[in-house]
């Protein structure tokens, strides 16, 4: 059965980032709570998706295949989605078969899953990679790892004016900076192609530079045909993806108990940590206004924390 667009247009909330720091510098912030969109297809995941749905759509296609990890954020929101609305979904996964929550939970979705182990996992960038699984499940869109590519990020470019459209509420008539956690950075060029060319989008890395996410972003914008300029890439990701420490964990918690607002440690807790560095630097005036993108991934958060205990 042909796939169909869900009719759903999902709304986050932008509300100020109250904390002792951000209030010495004279800083305000606002965060987009992408988290709270939804239970289970939350944060900027699908914003990537829908981008590729219509793909699918306009192709044909019945459902949707794609690549992650044992905690992947992004097949997690693609299972939930599939179940939701209605379409099948398959995932191919990083390593050998492994029982995490997210595993559970996208079985428990409807996803028939595949292990690639690591050496075939890396083989995701060949050229010949899609052959076989194309030709085992012809009726499915690929999707690239963590809903990448140039219709991911054209999904992205709705969140400006999501922000824009509530800034009323905060008394607010415009910002001066976006800030986010970039992992493939998909959401980061998609704000950069919607945003005006006077307001710069910082991304704080939550990978390390050699993962390639500058070249990736640079590679998107180029397809878009947009100009290079009006973002920056940010280390952030603490000496590797996934990589936590007692600094990070200890932030992390007093920042969810000032604040309010609940962090996991391999991308929100790392880009705010990174953003208070900067402020506290003096790299944005007082009285300068920033958005705070939280990117979700809470789903993932306790099998982290259980990882980070275990590893001592």
């Amino acid at each position: 059965m042909p796939l169909v667009i869900p009719h759903w247009a999902p709304e986050a909330p932008l509300q100020a980032l109250r904390l002792a720091w951000l209030e010495r510098a004279g800083v305000e912030v606002a965060v987009l709570r992408l988290d709270q969109i939804d239970t289970l297809v939350s944060g900027n995941k699908w914003f990537k998706l829908i981008g590729h749905l219509q793909e699918a759509v306009a192709r044909g296609a019945e459902g949707l295949i794609s690549l992650g990890g044992a905690h992947s954020n992004h097949l997690h929101a693609l299972a939930a989605a599939g179940r939701r609305f209605g379409f099948p979904t398959v995932g191919l996964l990083r390593g050998h078969a492994r029982e995490t929550p997210t595993v559970v939970e996208l079985r428990t979705f409807g996803m028939q899953l595949h292990w690639l182990g690591y050496a075939g996992y890396r083989a995701r960038h060949q050229v010949d990679f899609w052959t076989p699984w194309r030709e085992r499940y012809p009726a499915l869109h690929p999707v690239p790892e963590g809903g990448g590519g140039l219709p991911g990020t054209r999904g992205c470019a709705a969140l400006v004016a999501m922000v824009r459209a509530q800034l009323p509420r905060l008394g607010w008539r415009d910002y001066h900076a976006w800030w986010l956690a970039v992992g493939t950075g998909t959401t980061l060029a998609g704000l950069v192609l919607a945003e005006d060319a006077d307001v710069p989008v910082h991304g704080a890395l939550a990978v390390p530079a050699d993962h390639g996410v500058a070249d990736q972003v640079r590679a998107l914008l180029a397809q878009a045909g947009n100009r290079e300029a009006g973002y920056r890439l940010i280390e952030a990701s603490r000496g590797g993806f996934a990589r936590m420490d007692a600094e990070l964990l200890t932030f992390m918690q007093a920042s969810e108990e000032e604040s309010g607002v609940p962090l996991e440690p391999l991308y929100t807790a790392k880009a705010l940590l990174a953003l208070r560095r900067a402020v506290e630097a003096g790299e944005f005036a007082a009285g300068s206004r920033l958005i705070f993108v939280h990117t979700g991934g809470l789903q993932g958060r306790a099998a982290a924390m259980a990882a980070c205990r275990e590893s001592g």
